[in-house]
């Protein structure tokens, strides 16, 4: 159809099971050289990849890359790093402003888990530098001499990984010396990161060295905040004294205190995170191509449903016709768990479960998007299982349509995320004033409890700032109202949960709906429930005839 993108593409690889690139290795380059211009001066960025995460005993999961790595690199291979430096580095062959160090060829795993590329053939791929991992280890004894390590914080959620040995033709399982675990267990020595590190203590400790006479104040509301957040802090002594009234030489000397607590610390856990905001909240050409096919693609899985739904349907089978749209144009996963929830289920903002096996006559929520080589669609169509909206489901409806029209139109360049949200805000509080639901605006948030806007890439929830709106930005506009059983107001309005999510890319031209092709106004969508779904004479036999 014509909402789906055909996209050109230059180059193409892949590593590991599933997840591909379809950018080039230039684009990569591109993208590390600005993230390097991007830096501190004498600075080494320190980037982990994702995990192996185990689904039970001895079947792990779909293995999924890091965003902020995959990003970086297009490398899909897990057990990798990557380190950035801001200044040139020198070896036997030259200057270098990179290095990824990969897992070394093993044939006996490669014929279990696929196939590992050698040094050169990684090289080819446009890194400046190739390393198997043990080198990793060496390397990270120079990461005292940089005034700043950037990273980001350390989760504990890495197994220890086996790897097998042969002895005298015999198999023998061990531990692998140089997985993810063993390789930032290195790290952590390396730059001396305390056992008992406290994020929110340091960030203070940060912001306490920053101040002078003019921040005092704003600082001292900043630490005071983050007191909040953890109230242990204020046993800590340098906090506590931060946080007094004296004068400028006792701050001074608690200054004098945080600066021999920082001493042997030159990790930095705060500029990595906002660098990689600033970068990834707005996309490339390249990556905008991207977006649009997993769009489109989720655009399909929605007209499909639409076509197909009667009220005989369950949730999960909904959730199948969607996800087998995705797999038909070749998306290899969903950008998140996928939400489908008939009535009650319609209120439950992150749903998941769908296993309701009855949708009856119910309006049902339908929240999917396809991952497209890493980049994700998140679009939402709420439609009536019979093909037609209630009196109270359409006016319902008209609402959060009314609102997202207006927060639509209101995505333009130099907007803030803030007054589009209370944009949408206002239409809803409005429309549930005048339908007798709520007699103040300020009720609305109990009946639309999230936000409006979210950035989509290579997460559903991409980084971002939020503050204004700029070109090459990819945002959603997803307006809702959901009036759960027992909620104060007349019973025939509760277990209606209705969202509308769209997927707009900003333009100095103003929005553009990407995914349009999906019928929002409930006169289309009902019109759309007309017509024949292409999967009408896709019967399966009764199960319970098949069981012996």
């Amino acid at each position: 159809m014509k909402n789906i993108i055909l996209l050109t593409v230059l180059f193409s690889f892949f590593f590991g099971n599933g997840q591909k690139s379809k950018l080039s290795s230039e684009h990569y380059q591109n993208v590390r050289k600005a993230f390097r211009q991007k830096m501190p001066d004498n600075s080494v960025a320190v980037l982990f990849s994702a995990p192996i995460r185990n689904r039970a005993n001895d079947v792990d999961y779909i293995y999924h890359q890091d965003p902020n790595f995959f990003y970086l690199t297009g490398w899909h291979q897990p057990h990798s790093v990557l380190m950035i430096y801001k200044n040139p580095q020198s070896d036997s062959d030259g200057v270098y402003y990179e290095k990824i160090y990969v897992p070394e060829r093993d044939n006996y795993m490669e014929m279990w888990n696929g196939k590992r590329y050698d040094l050169e053939q990684v090289k080819q791929l446009g890194y400046e530098r190739v390393a198997e991992r043990l080198d990793f280890k060496n390397d990270c004894d120079d990461l005292g001499s940089f005034d700043q390590v950037l990273m980001f914080e350390f989760k504990n959620d890495i197994r220890n990984q086996n790897t097998y040995v042969f002895k005298d033709n015999i198999r023998f399982k061990v531990d692998d010396p140089h997985d993810l675990f063993d390789l930032k267990a290195t790290f952590r020595e390396a730059i001396n990161f305390p056992n008992n590190f406290n994020r929110l203590a340091h960030k203070a400790y940060q912001r306490i060295m920053e101040a002078d006479q003019e921040s005092l104040e704003k600082i001292k509301e900043e630490v005071e905040y983050l007191v909040k957040r953890d109230s242990l802090l204020m046993e800590d002594e340098i906090i506590r004294d931060f946080l007094k009234e004296p004068d400028q030489d006792f701050y001074r000397e608690v200054k004098r205190k945080t600066a021999f607590a920082l001493q042997n610390y030159n990790f930095d856990l705060e500029t990595l995170p906002i660098i990689m905001r600033d970068m990834r909240e707005i996309k490339t050409k390249n990556e905008i191509d991207l977006l649009k096919k997993a769009v489109a693609i989720s655009v399909v899985g929605q007209i499909e449903v639409m076509k197909a739904m009667h009220p005989d349907m369950g949730e999960r089978e909904i959730q199948g016709i969607h996800e087998f749209v995705y797999r038909k144009y070749g998306a290899a996963d969903e950008g998140y768990p996928s939400i489908v929830g008939a009535g009650e289920n319609s209120c439950v903002l992150h749903y998941i479960e769908n296993d309701k096996e009855e949708i009856n006559n119910q309006l049902v929520l339908m929240d999917l998007g396809a991952e497209f080589f890493g980049y994700t669609a998140d679009v939402t169509r709420t439609i009536p299982a019979n093909g037609a909206f209630s009196p109270e489901q359409k006016a319902l409806y008209q609402i959060v349509y009314d609102s997202q029209e207006v927060a639509i139109s209101g995505s333009q360049v130099g907007n803030t995320f803030r007054s589009i949200y209370l944009s949408s805000y206002d239409i809803i509080a409005k429309g549930l004033i005048q339908l007798g639901i709520i007699s103040e605006a300020s009720e609305a948030r109990k009946y639309y409890p999230h936000g409006l806007s979210h950035h989509i890439g290579l997460d559903v929830h991409d980084p971002g700032n939020y503050q204004d709106l700029e070109a090459d930005m990819v945002i959603t506009i997803e307006p809702g109202i959901y009036i759960p059983e027992n909620s104060p107001c007349d019973p025939k309005w509760w277990n209606i949960g209705i969202r509308i999510e769209d997927d707009v890319l900003i333009t100095n031209d103003g929005p553009v709906n990407l995914s349009a092709g999906a019928p929002r106004d409930w006169k289309d969508i009902e019109e759309l429930m007309k017509e024949e779904s292409a999967l009408k004479d896709f019967i399966l036999p009764e199960i319970n005839s098949l069981v012996q």
